[in-house]
């Protein structure tokens, strides 16, 4: 009887390409735990419970608009982005050496970003700001320069973002920027600026204090 012959598989063959398999998971593990090291950061303003009820009186009802949660509302001082664990912990010690004196700003004026074109943000503004507010911008961002920290330092164009445009007819836009041009709030006091951290999800980005860095000259 004429025998079938054997046809051998080489053993080294499925060893390599087990020891590919572990390399790719091993390579996919260490990028999850590197994303997963990232915390996106920003330094911002909070804004007081009671202008925060002022401002809420602006949001008009509307479709294809996404107004900002009360909760969440403030003046964004600096966007970091992504940033790792370790520069964010230098970044939080070199913050908290910060000084300035607690100064006030106004609640004035609504305005829209860009300028021109198609609208996407709808804000308040804080018309003249305080020259405070400037020199506590210069100081966060030398902080963070001295951190280590590498980003985009682009003019300054201080507001509170109250809602994001999102199909919203340019009409009823420019009805909500002329209903509201004249709008004044209350003086609001500064007293600490926040380093925050925001996790973005479905339904929008949610924001967690990280720290809380009080105004003072000591």
């Amino acid at each position: 009887m004429r025998k079938t012959p054997y046809v051998g598989v080489p053993f080294a063959a499925p060893i390599m390409a087990f020891k590919v398999a572990r390399v790719g998971w091993a390579l996919c593990t260490e990028n999850l735990l590197m994303s997963s090291d990232l915390q996106r950061l920003f330094v911002s303003l909070a804004l007081p419970d009671p202008c925060r009820a002022v401002v809420v009186k602006l949001y008009d009802r509307f479709d294809g608009v996404a107004w900002t949660s009360p909760a969440q509302l403030h003046l964004t001082m600096r966007f970091l982005g992504e940033v790792e664990a370790e520069l964010a912990a230098r970044i939080e010690m070199s913050l908290a050496k910060v000084r300035v004196n607690p100064f006030l700003l106004p609640l004035e004026g609504v305005i829209r970003f860009p300028p021109r074109g198609p609208a996407k943000v709808l804000a308040v503004g804080i018309g003249r700001g305080n020259t405070l507010l400037f020199q506590l911008r210069q100081k966060i961002d030398d902080a963070l320069l001295a951190a280590g920290w590498r980003g985009d330092l682009r003019h300054f164009n201080p507001h509170i973002t109250v809602a994001r445009v999102q199909n919203a007819p340019q009409a009823a836009v420019d009805h909500w920027l002329y209903d509201h041009e004249e709008f004044v709030g209350p003086l609001f006091r500064v007293e600490s600026f926040q380093l925050m951290h925001s996790t973005l999800q479905p339904g929008g980005a949610i924001h967690n204090l990280r720290r809380d860095f009080p105004l003072s000259t000591d």
